[in-house]
């Protein structure tokens, strides 16, 4: 694994959507999906130019979900992405020395997971508010993926919870001085201080342990400046 900064190039990311997101890549993906996969880079750049983190979505109690992941589910959706289970199938021949088939190996199956987004060579996932253990599942398959030639490069969309955490304060306390005084003691919807659930920290932790092998991995994660500037309000 080899960490790499190809969407500092223009010519790779238009400048202003690398202004807006915190990134991390390994093996050059931004790169590598524009000139292999660039249907797919198109899709990928136009969601992240067009979306921002709205305060009534994402301060909002969801689960493992929420309505951030969904909401950039439903973008990819639109564009032809569909969620998708990848399954490998291993067969082997014996041949002799002249080529000929000489018996097979019994069929090996590895079951995939569900990857939440899949378009052509490239699996997409939002990693909101999920518990950090998928990260491991999802790192994983995307480099099994990759040594069978599956995909060329794999991206992870996640929050950078640091920078976000302020931010929620800050919302959230201007919110507060909109309420009665008895009601000012409310606090924000969800938890943005547990250290078990998906974010870039826990990411960029895993993938400099060299897990990702050569695979490709653009990981994009939301911060403050993927706030849309509006205030909190109750939907």
């Amino acid at each position: 694994m080899f960490e790499t900064r190809t969407y500092d190039d223009p010519l790779v990311l238009a400048p202003e959507i690398r202004q807006r997101w915190a990134f991390l890549e390994t093996s050059s993906a931004a790169a590598v999906l524009r000139s292999v996969c660039p249907e797919e880079w198109r899709d990928i750049t136009e969601v992240l130019r067009t979306f921002t983190l709205n305060p009534p979505s994402w301060l909002r109690a969801g689960g493992n979900r929420g309505q951030v992941a969904i909401e950039i589910d439903n973008m990819f959706n639109a564009r032809g992405w569909r969620e998708t289970r990848v399954d490998l199938l291993t067969r082997g021949e014996l041949l002799s020395r002249a080529g000929a088939v000489t018996g097979e190996l019994p069929e090996m199956r590895q079951e995939g997971y569900l990857v939440d987004n899949f378009k052509g060579r490239v699996a997409l996932d939002v990693e909101w508010n999920a518990k950090d253990g998928n990260l491991d599942r999802d790192l994983s398959a995307y480099r099994s993926w990759h040594d069978a030639g599956v995909i060329s490069a794999a991206v992870l969309i996640t929050q950078d919870q640091l920078s976000l955490r302020g931010l929620a304060d800050e919302i959230w306390a201007a919110h507060l001085l909109t309420l009665p005084a008895a009601q000012r003691t409310a606090r924000v919807p969800i938890d943005l201080r547990t250290s078990t659930t998906t974010n870039l920290e826990k990411a960029t932790l895993r993938v400099r342990r060299g897990v990702m092998g050569t695979c490709p991995l653009l990981i994009v994660a939301a911060n403050r400046a993927t706030w849309n500037g509006q205030p909190y309000s109750v939907v």
